[in-house]
């Protein structure tokens, strides 16, 4: 199964992004993409009024997502934010389409982690979730993670354990002395973790793009990856608008955890005894 990851910037304007989602799911599609992921914040971007862009998952903008995805064939996962409690948001990574087998993709994940680090403060703004979520596609199951939470090895394995052979981790990762480097060790690591495919998708950089961005918000570094069960980067972008491409293939995912069995082999959740000295 091919998977398309979609490196863009998305600008205030909601309509616009989804004629950009629309364009670059076309051409993703027509490079046999089945699975065409895009950014965190690709409804729009940090350093925006996220409350008057909020919509539940039957409004209008998912409802548009949903046609694009049909149109192409495909299923797409993109970034948006929903209404959330007490005047705030939810952070909500929603796929929608169809899957290599024809059948109805709908399925929404709340980002659990909320970047309170490197002075920012998401929890402000934003409700977090609180469960994790997978979905079957074709012969691979998906899971879904958002930005921070990658920094979260016990994420990344509970969703191995549901099943999981790929897991999507859309970002509008906040830039920084050695954030690209972090960024890309985090992905490879939980790919290692959970002996699973992580489909590191982020927001391109502005600076690379010339697209105007809040300076105080998190909205991109661009380097985009694919990582493979063994923590290989088989697919990577640069820093501006890029698509890039990877072959998911559950069979390597199967050896590897036959090679590599840290799920099989890891201690019992709650087993672990901390001897007095």
């Amino acid at each position: 199964m091919k998977a398309a990851l979609v490196q863009m910037n998305s600008v205030a304007d909601p309509r616009s992004n989804l004629r950009t989602i629309a364009d670059r799911t076309a051409e993703a599609a027509e490079n046999g993409a089945s699975l065409v992921v895009f950014p965190e914040a690709a409804q729009t971007p940090f350093g925006t009024d996220l409350s008057a862009a909020a919509e539940e998952l039957d409004g209008p903008w998912a409802t548009c997502l949903e046609a694009i995805a049909r149109e192409n064939g495909v299923t797409v996962i993109a970034g948006m934010f929903r209404p959330g409690t007490n005047g705030t948001v939810r952070n909500t990574l929603v796929a929608r389409g169809v899957d290599p087998d024809g059948g109805a993709v709908a399925v929404h994940y709340d980002k659990v982690h909320l970047f309170d680090a490197f002075g920012h403060q998401e929890s402000e703004a934003v409700s977090p979730g609180e469960a994790i979520r997978t979905f079957a596609f074709g012969r691979l199951t998906i899971g879904l993670a958002i930005c921070y939470d990658v920094r979260f090895p016990a994420l990344f394995t509970a969703q191995a354990r549901s099943g999981a052979d790929a897991i999507v981790v859309s970002a509008s990762w906040g830039s920084g002395p050695g954030k690209i480097e972090q960024w890309e060790l985090l992905g490879r690591a939980r790919a290692l973790d959970a002996t699973a495919y992580v489909l590191a998708c982020g927001q391109a950089d502005p600076r690379a793009t010339g697209t105007t961005a809040a300076q105080d918000s998190p909205t991109g570094v661009g380097h985009s990856y694919v990582a493979s069960p063994k923590g290989e980067v088989v697919s990577s972008a640069e820093a501006g608008d890029e698509i890039i491409y990877a072959d998911l293939s559950p069979q390597d995912v199967r050896r590897t955890r036959a090679a590599i069995p840290v799920l099989a082999n890891s201690l019992l959740e709650g087993e672990v005894v901390v001897e007095g000295r």
